[in-house]
């Protein structure tokens, strides 16, 4: 599904389910990070 988003003179056109895909690469990239970040605070407590 698309939508048009108009500002002012402009037209933009979004494309939601790339914008979907790009959302879920984001959050899958930051739940690695955490991850990792509790790994490394767990070996530091042992």
């Amino acid at each position: 599904m698309k939508r048009l988003i108009i500002d002012g003179n402009a037209v933009y056109e979004i494309d939601e389910s790339c914008m979907r895909r790009k959302r879920n690469r984001k959050e899958s990239s930051v739940n690695q990070k955490n991850q990792g970040k509790k790994k490394q605070s767990q070996e530091k407590a042992e």
